[in-house]
């Protein structure tokens, strides 16, 4: 066989250079793939952020017409469907639908707030962020 190859002008890999292939590969994707993962992260910090600033703008659109913010038990669905104690100034929808967060969980929102406790505009709006629980450093609000 060896014959054969050394007339065809073809040589084959050795398992060394195979093995060494793969450690490069290896060694390169420890390097790229936490950055990758880092990144994809970061990204649903900023799109729940930005998520967070529309629905805010949203309520405040709402209490212009109102003249109030939604009740804690009215929740963000107001601003989707009339509710029954809307003034005759209702214009909404105020936004097409209300948003889940980038990890899958509803947005909390609060009226009064415990953070933002103005009784004129205090409310609370949050993104419980990457574990899905409330509290911790990890969640994402408007204060």
């Amino acid at each position: 066989m060896s014959k054969l190859m050394k007339q065809s002008g073809h040589k084959g890999f050795t398992l060394i250079e195979l093995l060494l292939v793969l450690v490069i590969l290896a060694v390169l994707a420890a390097i790229v793939l936490p950055k990758l993962v880092g990144r994809t992260e970061e990204s649903k910090i900023k799109a729940a952020k930005a998520g967070v600033s529309n629905i805010s703008t949203a309520l405040h659109t709402f209490e212009v017409d109102n003249g109030h913010f939604p009740t804690t038990d009215e929740g963000l669905q107001v601003l989707i469907t009339r509710p029954g104690n809307a003034t005759a100034d209702w214009h909404g929808p105020y936004l097409d639908r209300v948003p889940m967060d980038p990890w899958d969980h509803a947005y909390v929102y609060r009226r009064p707030g415990s953070h933002n406790t103005d009784p004129t505009g205090g409310f609370d709006l949050f993104s419980m962020g990457p574990d899905g629980q409330e509290g911790g450093n990890d969640d994402i609000g408007n204060w």
